[in-house]
């Protein structure tokens, strides 16, 4: 079982801490090792992190040439170490890096990709990799598995496995290879980089989120964040509409949150959406409908008209601030 443990400036993503907790859980029901492969420069601290986070070993590539993703350089030097030690399974994240490093690898080594898994889990019987994924806009979801071929690779979007606690104390083996790069055959050259520093939703304990019964109307939402320190997501529908940004879109297509409090206002509650905040740790729901799916997840219902409840909401907070 191995995990490609993404990292920027010497730090392990979050995807890659998420993808080491999942792996320590699939590499323990099987009783096989879990294997991080670290590329990058002067990343040995981030070799321990993983190592803290569940990691046995960490197979490490220290170049200069390392420093920065390009696709030529990761896919050359990643090819060569899964070809020369033939891992079974190999996850990745689901960010631009990880999604383009995971085609590139798939192609070289001859053999499947899942992508965009939701979901991973041992096959009863056969001890393939189930990779569980939505299609038609979330409207349906299926498990693929790759039987053949080896190894068996999927990418997981972040923030669907929760990252596990470190242990400072954990023993594991690091590992270094050599990269064996040549600047030539790097047909890209990394000029400058700019790091979008927007709003992150995984990370946000309290989650207000919106719907079609907003109408295109997000600002009572935003007040609302505001006044509890949160953040706003919202549903597909509104996303599609342009109400909001895609950065802002929860459910099987966009984010898998795990907030203390997630409030949903105006949105119905389909699967596609609610898997995007069932693990919350308290969901208040506020829908016109009192059939409305959501009411099946939520812990607290309101069944109402949505503005006016959060007009007394946001009075009642702005009177106790």
């Amino acid at each position: 079982m191995w995990v490609f443990l993404e990292q920027e400036a010497g730090r392990l993503e979050g995807v890659a801490l998420e993808l080491l907790g999942k792996g320590r859980e699939l590499a323990g029901a099987r009783g096989v090792p879990l294997t991080g492969v670290l590329l990058g420069h002067g990343v040995e601290a981030a070799a321990r992190q993983a190592i803290a986070h569940g990691a046995d070993h960490v197979v490490v590539a220290d170049d200069p040439l390392l420093a920065v993703y390009t696709t030529d350089a990761y896919a050359n030097v990643a090819a060569r170490v899964i070809l020369d030690r033939k891992p079974e399974t190999l996850l990745l994240g689901a960010t631009p890096n990880g999604r383009d490093l995971a085609g590139r690898l798939a192609v070289r080594l001859r053999t499947g990709l899942t992508a965009d898994c939701t979901g991973l889990a041992w096959e009863e019987g056969t001890g393939l990799l189930l990779g569980e994924v939505s299609g038609f806009g979330g409207g349906v979801m299926a498990s693929i598995k790759c039987a053949r071929h080896r190894p068996q690779m999927a990418t997981v979007r972040p923030g669907i496995f929760p990252p596990p606690s470190p242990d400072p104390d954990r023993a594991g083996g690091i590992e270094f290879v050599p990269a064996s790069l040549d600047a030539g055959a790097i047909r890209t050259e990394v000029l400058e980089r700019v790091r979008h520093e927007g709003v992150d939703i995984t990370r946000a304990k309290v989650l207000v989120a919106g719907g079609r019964g907003l109408k295109g109307d997000f600002a009572p939402l935003e007040e609302l964040a505001r006044l509890l320190g949160g953040e706003v997501g919202a549903s597909r529908v509104a996303c599609d509409l342009g109400w909001i940004g895609r950065d802002r879109q929860i459910g099987q297509t966009g984010f898998v949150t795990r907030p203390k409090v997630a409030l949903v206002c105006g949105i119905s509650g389909a699967t596609q959406f609610t898997v995007g905040v069932k693990d919350a740790g308290l969901i208040v729901a506020i829908n016109s409908d009192p059939e409305a799916p959501i009411f099946e997840e939520a812990d607290l219902c309101v069944v109402d008209d949505l503005f006016p409840v959060l007009e007394a909401l946001i009075a009642a907070l702005r009177g106790a601030a």
